[in-house]
C-alpha cells in the first residue's frame, strides 16, 4: 500500500447527527420507508441501495446549509410525488447555475463522471434538520 491509496479501498458511509435518535427513527420509518438494520443506544445504522448510513445521537445540531446525504432515484417526479404525500416539504432553491421550480431543478453539468450530462434533483430536510437530496442522472 502506498501513501496515495490508503483509503482507495475503504467503503465510505454518512454519518447524520440526530438529538432525538426516536424522533429521527420514526421519520426516517413512517416517511422514507427505512428500518435500522442494526441499532445501538447511540445510533441508528441504515443500509439501501449497497450502501449504508448512520444517525447518531448528538448534542449538536446540524447546521443544514449543504446536502449531507443524497439518494440516486431512477424516477425523480415519483419519489418526490410520494414524499409530498406523506408530508415531506421540498426546499427552494435559488443559487448560482440552477434553481428549483415545483421543487425540482435542473442541474446542467452536474456529476460528469456518472456518464450523465446533468441532474434533476430536490432537497428536503429530515426530522434533525438534516438537508438531504434526491437526484436523477439526466442522460
Amino acid at each position: 500500500m502506498t501513501h496515495a491509496d490508503v483509503l482507495s479501498r475503504a467503503r465510505a458511509a454518512t454519518r447524520l447527527p440526530a438529538r432525538d435518535l426516536e424522533r429521527a427513527r420514526r421519520f426516517y420509518a413512517d416517511v422514507l420507508g427505512l428500518e435500522p438494520v442494526d441499532e445501538r443506544p447511540g445510533g441508528l445504522l441504515y443500509r439501501c441501495g449497497g450502501t449504508e448510513f448512520v444517525v447518531f445521537r448528538s448534542t449538536g445540531a446540524s447546521p443544514g446549509t449543504f446536502t449531507q446525504m443524497g439518494f440516486e432515484v431512477d424516477d425523480l417526479e415519483a419519489v418526490v410525488a410520494e414524499l409530498r404525500r406523506r408530508g415531506v416539504v421540498f426546499e427552494d432553491v435559488d443559487a448560482p447555475g440552477f434553481r428549483t421550480r415545483g421543487g425540482i431543478a435542473e442541474i446542467e453539468g452536474n456529476y460528469p463522471s456518472k456518464g450523465a450530462r446533468g441532474e434533476r434533483a430536490a432537497w428536503f430536510r429530515d426530522s434533525e434538520g438534516n438537508l438531504l437530496g434526491i437526484g436523477q442522472p439526466v442522460r
